[in-house]
């Protein structure tokens, strides 16, 4: 699934912001990756999806090698995986329906296939009644719930969700989180990166920590697993 082996990022400008991280995400796993902001976590997805590349070490996400990655090769990719924004990126114009479709249509499915899987999709996140309506007529938690839905359609085998309860309220974000619990139940692979540690707290998963490009702690059970007793808390 995710095979990181001591992988550090230097941008042109000199700044390092990935650090000798090693991580291994299996199939099927629940995680979060959390971190202050500037912590290193934007990078991490930007070498995930293929976006960039190490400058040192080795990353396999889904049997592609990124380091060795072939620019022809990044859709390829990219089609294993399903990402989902803080800011929605939803086609205004378009319907849910439209929206979700879209994804399909983007790596070239039938119109027979897409009138199977889209409904099924929204279905499986509440919004079969709102199908024929417009972005700007949801809720921010419909909006994103769409957002979900387009990166499920195409039953990518990871799902990265990057800051996804960022323009929600406490509860609009528990309940997007139930039904990442409930994607994952069904076989998805969920990365989920967030700076909300009262959210992260209220599931018992896999949490990656990165402080100024480094994995400091991966554990299971809370945000504040990493803490030293004679330390002060981290401040994200």
């Amino acid at each position: 699934m995710i095979r990181m082996s001591d992988v550090s990022m230097v941008y042109e400008n000199g700044t390092r912001a990935v650090k000798k991280a090693t991580l291994r995400i299996d199939e099927g796993e629940f995680v979060f990756l959390v971190g202050s902001s500037g912590s290193g976590k934007s990078t991490l997805i930007k070498l995930l999806t293929g976006e960039v590349r190490p400058t040192e070490g080795r990353i396999v996400v889904n049997n592609y090698n990124i380091g060795t990655l072939k620019k022809r090769e990044v859709p390829y990719l990219r089609r294993t995986l399903g990402v989902v924004f803080q800011d929605f990126r939803l086609i205004e114009k378009k319907t849910v329906y439209e929206n979700v479709a879209f994804g399909m249509r983007a790596v070239g499915a039938s119109e027979r296939a897409i009138r199977k899987r889209v409904p099924y999709v929204l279905e499986l996140v509440g919004l079969t009644e709102k199908k024929d309506v417009r972005p700007l007529e949801l809720s921010g938690g419909e909006q994103q719930r769409v957002a979900i839905a387009r990166a499920l359609v195409n039953n990518p085998r990871l799902i990265i969700a990057d800051e996804p309860t960022g323009n929600l309220d406490p509860a609009r974000s528990l309940e997007l989180m139930t039904l990442f619990e409930k994607i994952n139940e069904l076989g998805t692979t969920i990365l989920i990166v967030t700076h909300e540690k009262e959210l992260v707290d209220k599931f018992a998963k896999r949490v990656i920590v990165i402080d100024r490009g480094e994995i400091i702690s991966d554990q299971t059970g809370g945000y504040y697993k990493y803490e030293e007793p004679d330390t002060e808390s981290y401040q994200f």
